[in-house]
């Protein structure tokens, strides 16, 4: 059987690293079986569904490296769901209910006042055609719920009712139709819930596996039975743990927290955030992959715990420093021109060899680029002895060729005649060449100003 995946994203915001861990399970399991990806916008909400969020969407995915094999728009798939909707209604399993939500409140307090669960009684179903009618009349429109098989033959005495299934991350699942309410599919408004249109679209798209987070575990028993009603047999699930931040808190689309837009702009590395999404929360040490090929060598869907992984941004920072000192000038030439830095210098190359290992993003080389070709920075002053010190020191430069060895050389000038060592002598040295109390090594950094530079930068 040939695998197909899908991610079916909302476009009602900017998606981040939790809904991408969503996104990135279902390619690498994708990419592992020689399957396929299908990127699916569940866009049924006309109100909070944007061209825009959809676009970003796409760039998002194609920035971390996931390309679909097929995109699909649950908004253009309306016939499908109506001719669903009418197939269930036709047998009965889709029903009409007229309860406003102050009347559903109040019947779920007087239950729960009760000591009972706080399910819907099914009311509509003792509804009378005059009744229906006499609501219509007045202008009332009916939501539209599905009646759960968990019963034998009256809907009014349930029975339990399992459903079984054998998850992908979780192993084997017991959901019990009878604890939970018929679930509503179609809005007053006649607009679809995410669930039929779902179903329809796994059904009609071949969708063999539904890799998602482990907050619709107990979706996934009412699922199933509508997939049955289809007349379809459900695929395979897998509930992976979620994402929370740092402080236990849900990521949310309209805060924008940790979106990948944000990260992007921030300036990481798009496989520190593959690397921490999908590792973290799994039996896996979260480490810097280098690519999506050999993340899907260490992707095991099992591996996934099963508590809520904390996403601490600080882990993505250590991942994205590891990747940046590991990339060659010709990896991030058109970057490095972006950040400012003019790569038709003949120094470019050699400025980046250089102050790599000092960067923890790409970006970060474009403040560096003016203090290697025009001018030092003004972060950190010399004062009193240690500036007396700086100006006096270059008085004994060495002659000729300016090299790695030059430092060497000068600086052992220096120790013979002022008795400094240490950072006695290395830091004054540096704020004077480079206005920063740190940085590259001074060494490899003058071979790269040149004597009239360095000559020119004297305190």
């Amino acid at each position: 059987m040939s695998v197909t995946v899908r991610f079916a994203p909302s476009p009602t915001g900017f998606i981040h690293i939790g809904n991408v861990r969503t996104a990135l399970f279902n390619w690498l399991y994708a990419l592992q079986s020689g399957g396929q990806f299908v990127l699916r916008y569940d866009d049924t909400d006309v109100a909070r569904s944007k061209t825009e969020y959809a676009e970003q969407i796409a760039k998002d995915l194609q920035w971390l490296g996931i390309e679909p094999h097929r995109v699909e728009y649950q908004s253009k798939r309306m016939a499908s769901y109506d001719e669903a909707a009418q197939k269930l209604k036709d047998a009965g399993l889709l029903y009409p209910c007229y309860e406003t939500a102050d009347e559903l409140e109040r019947r779920r307090k007087i239950r729960l006042g009760r000591k009972l669960p706080p399910l819907y009684g099914r009311e509509a179903l003792k509804l009378t055609q005059e009744e229906k009618a006499a609501f219509d009349a007045e202008g009332r429109k009916p939501h539209w719920r599905f009646l759960l098989p968990n019963f034998e033959s009256d809907p009014f005495t349930t029975k339990r009712t399992e459903i079984v299934f054998d998850d992908a991350v979780r192993g084997r699942q017991a959901v019990d139709l009878a604890s939970m309410s018929d679930p509503v599919l179609i809005r007053e408004d006649g607009t679809y819930l995410y669930t039929l249109p779902s179903v329809v679209d796994d059904i009609e798209m071949g969708v063999t596996h539904i890799i998602r987070g482990d907050d619709h575990v107990t979706n996934t028993g009412a699922q199933i039975a509508i997939f049955e009603a289809m007349g379809a047999k459900a695929p395979q699930f897998g509930h992976h743990n979620l994402l929370t931040t740092i402080s236990g808190e849900g990521l949310s689309k309209r805060t924008g927290a940790l979106s990948i837009k944000s990260l992007e702009e921030i300036g990481y590395e798009p496989m520190a955030v593959n690397s921490l999404a999908v590792l973290i929360g799994t039996s896996e040490n979260v480490f810097a992959v280098p690519d999506m090929a050999a993340l899907s060598e260490r992707f095991d869907i099992a591996s996934t715990t099963k508590s809520a992984a904390k996403f601490d941004p600080a882990e993505l920072d250590g991942l994205n420093e590891t990747l940046v000192h590991a990339l060659a000038f010709d990896d991030v030439k058109e970057r490095l021109g972006a950040a400012g830095v003019d790569i038709s210098d003949p120094r470019a190359q050699d400025f980046w060899t250089l102050i790599v290992k000092n960067l923890k993003k790409v970006t970060d080389a474009g403040e560096w680029w003016p203090i290697i070709a025009s001018a030092k920075a003004n972060d950190a002053t010399l004062e009193g002895e240690d500036l007396e010190f700086a100006r006096s020191a270059f008085d004994y430069l060495p002659e000729g060729e300016i090299n790695d060895q030059t430092w060497k050389s000068w600086t052992d000038t220096l120790k013979e005649k002022f008795g400094r060592k240490g950072r006695g002598l290395f830091m004054p040295m540096r704020i004077a060449l480079t206005g920063r109390a740190w940085g590259p090594e001074l060494a490899d950094l003058l071979p790269l100003l040149g004597r009239e530079e360095i000559l020119a930068r004297r305190p």
